[in-house]
């Protein structure tokens, strides 16, 4: 934990993904203040037509990310992360403005186990890095 996952209408090739990864880690490393080896992140590429946003016109293609974190960070940092991922997004996978939504999931620490610390995690603490 974190598992930031986003889902996509395009497919893109590995180096893409890869730089999308390590973006996405670099950024909530810093602003969520987490060690970077916590990180996780799965880019699902659904196809043209798989994701669309609803309106009172016509669906629009769409891409949703989902954040699973460990509880703890202020509405505003979460904002602030927000932000930064969708600028990230937006300029590695070319997405259009207002295509990209973010939900955040919070969990407490002992709902993760990673296996490089042999233990399932504590609770964030903004001392943490």
């Amino acid at each position: 934990m974190p598992y930031i996952q986003i889902e996509t209408n395009k497919h893109y090739p590995a180096e893409t993904k890869k730089q999308l990864a390590k973006a996405i880690g670099e950024a909530y490393s810093t602003i969520m203040k987490a060690s970077v080896k916590r990180i996780t992140v799965t880019i699902r590429e659904l196809g043209e037509g798989s994701i669309w946003r609803c309106s009172e016109g016509e669906p629009a293609p769409a891409a949703i990310m989902m954040c699973d974190i460990r509880e703890g960070r202020t509405k505003e940092t979460r904002e602030i992360l927000s932000k930064k991922l969708i600028e990230i997004c937006n300029e590695i996978l070319e997405l259009e403005v207002n295509q990209l939504n973010i939900e955040f999931t919070q969990h407490s620490g002992d709902e993760m186990y990673h296996q490089w610390m042999g233990r399932l995690s504590n609770d964030w603490s903004a001392d943490e890095v």
